[in-house]
Parts: structure tokens; C-alpha cells; sequence
């Protein structure tokens, strides 16, 4: 089981299951909401359970981001039309195990750093990358 925070704790998640490889966001939505890019993995929403009081923010018509009301940590982003609950990797307690996988939406990322891992880079969304829960972890 995986278990993760906010930052002052009055948010707490459990995962039961495969988390997928973290996958680095660099759309414009995850860069304005974490000041940099976002990198989380994902979990079948049926395994994740969620203690406290989440905000929602619809931040488009496909997606809302779920945040701390307290703290303001950043932990989710839910796609109405996906199974799975993405979450913020930097969020889950003590080390996950997981691996960064890769890059999307490097079209979009700030003119400030570069991206030099070797990992592979989508210029938007990559289906290959994310639905990948549970392998090469």
C-alpha cells in the first residue's frame, strides 16, 4: 500500500495496487499550477481512497485538479474520461519505488530549462506514457 499527504496533513490518500511510472507535465495548466512541471503517477480510481477535505478546481472541460484548502498542496488531476486518478508524486510518503518514465506536452514547456534525461518526450498528450499502471516501475 502507498499512502500520501498534503503538506500540513489534512489531506491523506492510501493506494492499494500498481502505481504507473511518473510521467513530468510540461502543459501550461501543470506549469502555472506547481510553478514548474508536474511529474505524477497514477492509480485506478477504485484503489485510491481519500481522507479529508479535497477542493476541486475545474481547470477545463476535461479536467479538474484536486488541491489541500488548507496548505494549498497541489495533489490530483482527474480526467472525467479516464479510469485513473493521476497524483502528484511528490506527495506520497517516504520513497514510492517508482521510476520517471518520460516527458508530454514538452511543446509547451518554459524556455528557462532543458530536458536532458534521455527519457522519452511527447510534444502533447502520449497515451504509451500514461496508461502505463504497474509496468517498469
Amino acid at each position: 500500500m502507498t499512502t500520501g499527504q498534503c503538506l500540513c496533513g489534512a489531506v491523506r490518500y492510501q493506494v492499494t495496487g500498481p502505481l504507473r511510472p511518473v510521467i513530468a507535465c510540461h502543459c501550461a495548466q501543470c506549469r502555472r499550477t506547481s510553478g514548474h512541471h508536474v511529474a505524477a503517477t497514477s492509480a485506478p480510481r477504485e484503489n485510491v481512497t481519500i481522507e479529508g477535505e479535497v477542493t476541486w478546481y475545474g481547470s477545463s472541460a476535461a479536467a479538474r485538479r484536486g488541491f489541500c484548502g488548507t496548505c494549498g498542496s497541489n495533489l490530483f488531476w482527474d480526467a472525467a474520461d479516464k479510469s485513473s486518478l493521476s497524483i502528484f508524486a511528490g506527495t506520497i510518503d517516504g520513497n514510492s519505488n517508482l521510476k520517471l518514465k518520460g516527458h508530454i506536452y514538452v511543446a509547451d514547456k518554459g524556455d528557462y530549462y532543458e530536458i536532458k534525461d534521455g527519457l522519452p518526450q511527447a510534444q502533447q498528450s502520449d497515451p504509451d506514457l500514461t496508461t502505463q499502471i504497474g509496468r517498469d516501475t
